[in-house]
Formats: C-alpha cells, sequence, structure tokens
C-alpha cells in the first residue's frame, strides 16, 4: 500500500512545484513590465526622443561598458560570498543568481528582501541551506557597504568640493569626512587581519571575519562596483555639461545613500532630485535618464528573461533544475 501512495505523492509534490515556478515567473514577467511601464510613463515621448539624442552612440557604448562591468563585479560578491559561506560553486552559477537578483532587485526596491528572495530561489535548488543563504546575502550586503564608503572616501578626500557645496562645510571639513571612511575601510581590513579567519566577540555579539585576502578583495570588489555605476553616469552626465568624474562620483554616492534609505525602486525620482540638486549648472533630467536606461531598464530586460528561462524554458541547461 506505502508503495502505491509514494509515488502519487512524489507526483503531486512535484506539480506543486511546478505549479510555484510558473507562479514566480509570471510574477517576476509581470513586475518587470510593470516597473518599465511605470518609469517610462513619467516622461512624455518627446523627452524620451531628445533625452537619448543628446547623447553619442559613443557615449552610449561607453555607459553600456561601464554598466555591464558594473554587473560583472556584482557577480564576484556571490561567488566571495559563497565560499565566505563555505558553500563555494562555479562562477558561472554565482554570476547567474547574482545578475538575476540584482537586476531585478535595484529595480523593485528593498534590495536585501528583494534580491534576497531570488538569491534564496536559486541557492536553495542548489544543496545551500537557509542559513548558508543569509550568509550570502549578508556578506554581499556588507560588500555594499564597505564599497561605498571606501568610494565616498576616494571621491570626498581628492574631490571634496561637491561635498562642501552640499553641506556648507569647508573642503578641508569634507576631506576630512572622506578620510574618516577610507579609515573605516582600512579598519575593516586590519580587524579582518587580526581574527585570522576566527569567530571576533563584540558586546556578546559573534562577527564571523573573513580573512585578510578575502577582505580585500570585498573592498576592491565593492569599490569597483560603485566606480563603475558612477563612470555610467559620467557619461551621460557629460553629454550636457562637462563635469568631473569625481564630483559625478560624489553625487552619485549621495544619490545611493538616499536611495537605501527611501527603499525606491531603482532609485525612482531619487537618483534624479539628487543629481539635479547637485548639479544645477545644467539640465540633468536626460542625462539620468539615459543612464536609468542603461543601468537599470536594460539589466532588468534582460534579468527578467534570463530568469524566466531557467524557471520555465531550459532549468537544465541553466543548471538550476531542482535536485531534490
Amino acid at each position: 500500500m506505502s508503495s502505491a501512495i509514494g509515488p502519487t505523492a512524489t507526483a503531486g509534490t512535484s506539480r506543486r512545484r511546478r505549479v510555484i515556478q510558473y507562479a514566480i515567473a509570471a510574477v517576476a514577467v509581470a513586475l518587470a513590465l510593470f516597473l518599465l511601464y511605470r518609469t517610462l510613463s513619467r516622461y512624455e515621448p518627446g523627452e524620451l526622443v531628445t533625452a537619448v539624442g543628446a547623447v553619442s552612440v559613443a557615449q552610449i557604448v561607453m555607459a553600456l561598458a561601464f554598466a555591464a562591468a558594473s554587473y560583472g563585479t556584482l557577480t564576484l560578491f556571490d561567488w566571495l560570498a559563497l565560499r565566505y559561506a563555505g558553500r563555494p560553486l562555479p562562477w558561472r552559477q554565482a554570476a547567474l543568481a547574482s545578475f538575476c537578483s540584482l537586476s531585478l532587485g535595484h529595480n523593485i526596491g528593498f534590495a536585501a528582501l528583494s534580491s534576497g528572495a531570488i538569491r534564496y530561489r536559486f541557492y536553495s535548488r542548489w544543496g545551500l541551506r537557509p542559513v548558508d543563504v543569509a550568509r550570502v546575502i549578508l556578506f554581499c550586503a556588507l560588500t555594499v557597504g564597505i564599497g561605498l564608503i571606501t568610494l565616498a572616501g576616494l571621491a570626498l578626500t581628492f574631490g571634496p568640493q561637491i561635498g562642501a557645496d552640499l553641506t556648507g562645510f569647508s573642503p578641508s571639513a569634507v576631506r576630512g569626512v572622506g578620510v574618516l571612511c577610507l579609515a573605516v575601510s582600512a579598519g575593516y581590513a586590519g580587524l579582518a587581519y587580526l581574527a585570522d579567519g576566527k569567530t571576533l566577540s563584540l558586546r556578546g555579539h559573534v562577527l564571523e571575519m573573513p580573512r585578510l585576502s578575502m577582505a580585500l578583495a570585498q573592498i576592491a570588489a565593492g569599490t569597483l562596483n560603485f566606480a563603475f555605476v558612477a563612470a555610467a553616469l559620467h557619461q551621460a552626465v557629460i553629454s550636457v555639461a562637462e563635469v568631473p568624474y569625481l564630483e559625478v562620483a560624489a553625487v552619485y554616492v549621495s544619490a545611493n545613500v538616499a536611495t537605501l534609505i527611501t527603499h525606491a525602486p531603482g532609485g525612482l525620482g531619487v537618483i534624479e532630485s539628487v543629481v539635479v540638486f547637485l548639479l544645477p549648472q545644467a539640465s540633468m533630467i536626460g542625462a539620468v535618464l539615459v543612464f536609468r536606461f542603461v543601468y537599470y531598464l536594460v539589466p532588468l530586460a534582460l534579468g527578467g528573461a534570463v530568469f524566466l528561462a531557467s524557471e520555465l524554458l531550459a532549468p537544465r541547461l541553466f543548471g538550476v533544475a531542482d535536485s531534490r
């Protein structure tokens, strides 16, 4: 009797999983289409044409290249995090989970939750336990934070004027903040060196530090990611005004911090407001729109398509077929 029930139960479970897969894929695609519509509906068709037309083909290509470099660097976040969690996977699998989760998560908002849910979808099928996925997500979040702090330190230290204009402080005071940010990054590396891969106990909290080599790779990857994103924005900005890269980097850091605070999907409205406020010498809305196309909408379309394919069309080709 048990032999008759077993296959039926297994078949029923498989059907439920397939239904859930279809539902997840449908929701993801519908959400992607909604985000595309909501973002584009904010602008008149003429504004879109004018904004794109003001940017040369060379600048668009360079912006796309920097955006691709950013998403490529982001795959290293997951690749390193999997090693930190003690569950290493081939880079191609880390890259697949990273690109799908972040291309969608950047646009959905509440990135830690939205991208985390998609990461869990991939990694749980590759045998990671919830605690492993949680460590991956935490490591990636820390890499984002340390990268943002380091780029802010570099931008404010070597180009403090934009920070001075924003805060009203003197350039020397702003430079001091930049040096403090760099000191935080250096302190993180120093803590990793002292811990040497062991856990630290801080006021009753256990902190599992990565080894120094991994911490340095984490700082480098986090900083490079934001540097590439700022470079993509810079390519769009210089189409309407000659603005130094470090100023654009400082502006992007400010906009990104505001986005993290508001959890606005894709920084919708936040990036525009911050850039226009901090760079008032020219109309920047067109440049930001081009940047939004390059860094948010193009990856959103690609990531949505890849996620759909991994769920429905060719799961085994993508290496995500359920192993349970």
